[in-house]
């Protein structure tokens, strides 16, 4: 698994650091600047900024307009801002502004921005591309995470699906750097992510530039294991259902297939050739196999140095392959490994997506499983509470019918005339099984059980008022808030803490979420912290 450097936050005042890039415009340091409101013309009659106006053409070019308003236009996610992402983000550079500074709200780069401004039906490919090339030459270092998701700049392209920019980013990268794990996605690649994510173009790419299809993310899932099954999906989203289809081919084509050559190797049978042999494996030269499970080779060249058999090699990519085979001829007979062939059917023992997704379709409401009454989260975002389970005359399948807290939604509980649940119009929706995730109050009871701090009293969970300790600082704070955020789906963590370290007093944006002091606040996901060494992330339910 890739080792993330996650940088740590700066210990200086912002203001401080800016000044001091200006005194000196060739200093290195970076600086997060400090987080502004969009700056709009007076009369403007829409409510974002569109660079192609005169009125804010000229807010964009008046040098009065600090950095920290420009990131907060290209916040904006509306074509008229991201096809311009290199007019923008010049006028950033031209500020004084390093490549490499941060915005103080999302923590991204303008490399972060600029592979975001590339996604298809919003911003322009080209633009990006030229954009990202020259912020590259610029010094740009693509390796750096945005701490709120802690994805790199390819993680950003690999989930808004530009090769494009894929193939700019990996040119001048090490080859480690295509498997860079992201901890927001299970410690996958960003090819787990442009696999989740359903991006054809992603796939292909980065399996071209030598990503390993074989790569298991915490939960032990390959990338073919976290493409979403087509069967879950409605019958409105048959486009993604085909995608998912061809996605999950592509990567099942790509991931080497176990075959253990040690049950072949048959002493005395010196007329047996070694294609022969390669055959009664399922094997054949070209062939891209795995060896001992670690190793991605390219290909079966020839066989050699088995007792009784014509020579047989394989060319691997790993540098641990490029050895002396002479020093191990004589050792064959003792350490046997086993090497592995890409097959094109599913495993019969898939880990995470589908094995929950069959178990969800043959028992989709038994013990343990969601119910009406339960509080869930939708599709990872929204939140809201099942009132229904069971089939319907829309879809085939179980489906739920859940309320939702916000106006989110696209029915008032019934679909094509038939009531299935009533509540407010727009807050009802439905989704299988496989979309909807309960509280995990019961995971958090038999986990912390098992703990040697467990009490008696029951479960223990993160609570405002909880003393927690901030990794990625060492810092100890007190939660102040938990619950959702404007800025990013799922669960927060708000902070005070002891030292000015932090990045705000409890407010981010526009929206306050508690109160302290300045510089003492900041928020971050639960996983970020830890409960007398128990990651936070065990420690709160998805539903607060």
């Amino acid at each position: 698994m890739t080792i993330e450097d996650l940088p740590e936050p700066s210990l200086e005042g912002d203001s401080l650091i800016e000044r001091g890039r200006f005194l000196f415009p060739n200093c290195e340091t970076s600086v997060t600047f400090s987080v502004a409101a969009a700056p709009m013309p007076s009369d403007c009659e829409f409510s974002f900024f569109d660079p192609n106006d005169a009125a804010c053409q000229e807010i964009l070019f008046d040098p009065k307009t600090s950095v920290s308003e420009l990131f907060a236009i290209l916040r904006q996610w509306v074509p008229q801002v991201q096809q311009n992402i290199d007019i923008i983000g010049n006028e950033i550079i031209k500020r004084g502004c390093n490549v490499n500074d941060r915005d103080g709200l999302t923590d991204m780069t303008l490399l972060h921005y600029t592979c975001k401004s590339g996604a298809h039906g919003i911003g322009d490919v080209e633009t990006a591309v030229k954009f990202a090339t020259q912020l590259i030459d610029l010094g740009a270092d693509s390796s750096l995470r945005s701490r709120w998701t802690n994805m790199n700049a390819l993680h950003y392209a690999a989930y808004f699906d530009v090769p494009e920019l894929i193939s700019v980013i990996l040119k001048n990268a090490k080859p480690k750097d295509v498997d860079a794990t992201c901890s927001d996605f299970d410690f996958g690649t960003a090819l787990h992510i442009a696999a989740f994510n359903l991006c054809t173009g992603a796939v292909k790419c980065l399996l071209e530039h030598g990503a390993n299809p074989a790569f298991r993310n915490d939960k032990g899932q390959i990338p073919a294991d976290v493409v979403p099954d087509p069967v879950d999906m409605p019958l409105e989203m048959a486009d993604a259902a085909a995608s998912a289809k061809e996605i999950k081919q592509i990567l099942l084509d790509a991931v080497p297939l176990s075959c253990d050559i040690s049950k072949a190797m048959i002493p005395n049978y010196d007329h047996v050739t070694g294609k022969a042999m390669l055959s009664s494996l399922g094997l054949k030269l070209g062939d891209r196999v795995v060896i001992a499970g670690q190793k991605i080779t390219f290909r079966v060249a020839q066989l050699s140095g088995f007792p009784g058999y014509s020579s047989s090699s394989s060319s691997t990519t790993s540098l641990e392959g490029r050895q002396n085979y002479s020093k191990k001829r004589n050792s064959t007979g003792s350490n046997k490994k086993a090497v592995t062939r890409v097959s094109s059917a599913p495993s019969k023992i898939s880990a995470g997506l589908y094995s929950s997704s069959l178990a969800t379709r043959k028992h989709p409401f038994g013990e343990g499983e969601i119910q009406v009454g339960d509080r869930v989260l939708v599709v990872g975002q929204r939140t809201g509470t099942v009132r229904f389970c069971g089939t319907t005359k829309f879809a085939p399948g179980f489906w739920c019918g859940i309320e939702l807290d916000k106006p989110h939604g696209k029915n008032d509980g019934s679909v094509g005339g038939v009531q299935y649940f009533s509540c407010l119009p727009r807050y009802g929706i439905f989704a299988p099984p496989s979309r909807v995730q309960r509280s995990k109050s019961s995971v958090l009871r038999r986990s912390w059980s098992n703990t040697p701090t467990a009490h008696p009293e029951g479960p223990v969970k993160l609570h405002e008022g909880s003393q927690v300790l901030l990794t990625s600082s060492n810092e100890m704070g007190t939660i102040r808030y938990i619950g959702p955020t404007d800025f990013a789906p799922g669960i927060w963590l708000g902070l005070e803490l002891r030292s000015a370290k932090g990045k705000n007093d409890g407010s981010v944006g526009e929206k306050r979420y508690f109160t302290c002091k300045p510089n003492h606040g900041v928020l971050v996901r639960p996983s970020r912290v830890t409960y007398r060494g128990i990651n936070g992330a065990k420690l709160v339910d998805d539903i607060c």
